[in-house]
């Protein structure tokens, strides 16, 4: 009677069983529940509250015959007859659900060999399938099986670990593999999801497994979560070191943001995602400090990224290439913290120390920019051209023009992405430039505007200047910019309009 009333639970009627945010929202991704995917603190919230209804394993009307029957045999002394059918029965037929489910049976070695993406997709049925083993399919097992058996006590517990031992062992064995393989940094996120559903399924592990029979697997799934939240720990432990130590030859030409930078930072916004799970995590593991803990993790990370990128400054011949680089790659660390939940945790102080260095790196590359073209535009004294020849002069506007041009050729292939921090050392170096340069013009342009070619001396005007120090930093090349002047003072002076018309 009992084999022919058991009959394994088919998947879609397993998600009819799950509250609606849980269950797949087409026939595409029925093995693809949304257990991977990151939920808010409102989600979760919401999730530890939702309804789940249990299936129907056996007919409800054949459940107290068969409850008269277990009883019969028991008195009648068939009690290890009944144990062995009860068990043989239930447990294959429970074990069928989950294959039908998906579930599969998977070790260390198979989890190692798989391409990230295929074990990324699994890790996510993986977490969908122990919600489902273990607030659907064990708890109304266990319901069948207290129902049945009411009364025979001493048959009753050990006969629902027997049923349950092999199915609980093939999902714990997965999460075991998967906590022993070998650690990577894109590992942690998946790691902190599967130990969030382990933590949101204890009260139901203790409630369902909460009998002396089931001690084993109670410790199994409670020594699996330590496991996850050990192995999390121990990846951000690798990250950081994985950080520092970076040696990718990917050299950024032109001074701009290292795809390093952007990793880490994209890595700390996800780790953030997930704060609430992370400070349970070092709770478990008996940190009195979870919120201080995370801060340190994340204020070593940064400073792994820092160290880092001071290395990889060197490989600039350039010292203004190294300050700039410098320069845009803690500013994009500063704004990217300003503009996430990491500001709260890292504070202030910290966000303002960061700001000025970036400011110290804008200095600096004036410093070893601008220094010496602005030496060429230093007259002392009093006078006219205080004591400069005019042999001098023309020296001097022939050095400022080769070096400015030197500079201008160089450093507009530099990029600065960010248009504000462009705009400001744009507005930086004019604010230096120009004045000098005015005043330079002013006081010696005269002694050698009444010669010949003056032209040749005197390059540019002021204005000329401005216009190419708004080229500045935008990654082009001298000739770009050279194509773009001249389209430009083409249109101005109207030749655009002067061009023959077609007949």
């Amino acid at each position: 009677l009992l084999d022919l009333s058991s009959k394994p639970v088919e998947p879609d009627r397993l998600f009819e069983c799950l509250p609606n945010s849980l269950r797949p929202s087409s026939a595409s991704d029925k093995h693809q529940g949304e257990g991977g995917n990151k939920h808010s603190p409102e989600q979760q919230k919401s999730l530890a509250t939702a309804i789940y209804t249990l299936p129907t394993l056996i007919p409800p009307r054949v459940v107290p015959l068969l409850h008269d029957l277990a009883l019969q045999m028991a008195q009648a002394g068939h009690q290890q007859q009944l144990f062995r059918i009860f068990r043989d029965t239930r447990a294959t037929v429970l074990e069928q659900s989950l294959k039908k489910l998906g579930v599969e049976r998977l070790t260390k070695d198979d989890v190692q060999r798989m391409q990230w993406e295929v074990l990324e997709a699994k890790i996510g049925n993986w977490i969908h399938y122990m919600r489902i083993a273990v607030k659907l399919l064990f708890s109304a097992e266990k319901k069948i099986c207290d129902q049945i058996l009411e009364g025979i006590e001493s048959l009753r517990d050990p006969c629902f670990a027997e049923v349950t031992v092999n199915s609980v062992s093939v999902l714990l064995s997965f999460g075991e593999a998967i906590a022993k393989s070998k650690r990577s940094p894109e590992k942690l996120f998946v790691l902190l999801d599967m130990y969030e559903i382990m933590r949101e399924l204890r009260s139901e592990f203790e409630l369902v497994f909460g009998s002396k029979a089931c001690m084993e697997m109670r410790e199994s799934a409670f020594n699996l979560t330590i496991r996850l939240a050990q192995t999390a720990q121990e990846t951000f432990v690798d990250f950081e070191e994985a950080v520092e130590r970076d040696a990718t030859k990917t050299a950024v030409l032109d001074g701009t943001v290292h795809p390093l930078t952007s990793y880490v930072i994209n890595y700390v916004k996800f780790l953030f995602d997930y704060q609430s799970t992370v400070k349970q995590l070092f709770q478990e593991l008996e940190s009195t400090d979870p919120e201080g803990q995370l801060a340190a993790v994340t204020t070593r990370i940064m400073q792994a990224l820092q160290t880092n990128l001071d290395g990889k400054s060197k490989q600039y011949r350039d010292p203004a290439l190294t300050q700039l680089f410098l320069m845009n790659n803690i500013h994009y660390i500063v704004r990217s913290v300003r503009r996430s939940e990491a500001k709260d945790l890292l504070g202030d102080d910290w966000v303002q120390i960061h700001r000025r260095i970036v400011q110290q790196h804008a200095n600096q590359y004036k410093r070893i920019s601008w220094a010496k073209i602005l030496q060429c535009l230093t007259v002392q004294g009093e006078g006219q051209s205080s004591g400069l020849s005019r042999t001098m002069v023309k020296e001097r506007f022939k050095t400022f023009n080769v070096q400015f041009e030197e500079l201008y050729t160089r450093q507009a292939q530099w990029t600065v992405p960010d248009s504000e921090l462009r705009e400001s050392l744009r507005l930086a170096v004019a604010e230096v430039l120009l004045p000098a340069y005015r005043s330079f013009i002013k006081r010696c342009a005269p002694m050698i505007e009444t010669g010949k070619n003056p032209n040749k001396y005197i390059r540019y005007t002021p204005e000329d200047l401005e216009r190419m120090l708004n080229e500045f930093f935008d990654g082009k090349t001298y000739n770009e910019h050279k194509r773009k002047r001249r389209a430009a003072s083409l249109w101005k002076c109207g030749c655009a309009g002067s061009l023959p018309a077609k007949s």
